[in-house]
């Protein structure tokens, strides 16, 4: 019994929290939600469209190079041992490297941006 008035009293103060610190949102002027919501985005775009390019490619590029430089020297250990050098692994993070290096000059006219 304890346990369950425990959990009621923690869902409605979430409740209540949640439709204290809400606010709402308002179409300017004619009601046109869909207006308001595709000049938010527009305003947005090229900040979203800078970070990108210059914080999320940069770290995906680095976590990229890191792996294949990792792979390839996994790889050439396993090949000193082995005598058979294991070309799938450093091609497919290559491929994957090259892919996101170019990534900024064509993925915003794929994203229709």
């Amino acid at each position: 019994m304890k346990k369950s008035k425990k959990i009621v009293i923690a869902i409605l103060t979430v409740t209540f929290m949640v439709s204290m610190f809400c606010v709402t949102a308002y179409a300017a002027g004619s009601g046109d939600v869909a207006g308001a919501v595709q000049g938010t985005w527009k305003t947005a775009f090229q900040q979203i469209k800078t970070v990108v390019n210059n914080v999320v490619f940069p770290v995906i590029d680095l976590i990229l190079a890191v792996f294949l430089f990792a792979k390839l020297g996994t790889a050439y250990f396993d090949y000193r041992k082995h005598g058979q050098f294991e070309w799938a692994a450093p091609a497919i993070l290559f491929a994957c490297l090259v892919f996101t290096l170019t990534a900024p000059l064509y993925i915003w006219s794929i994203v229709g941006m």
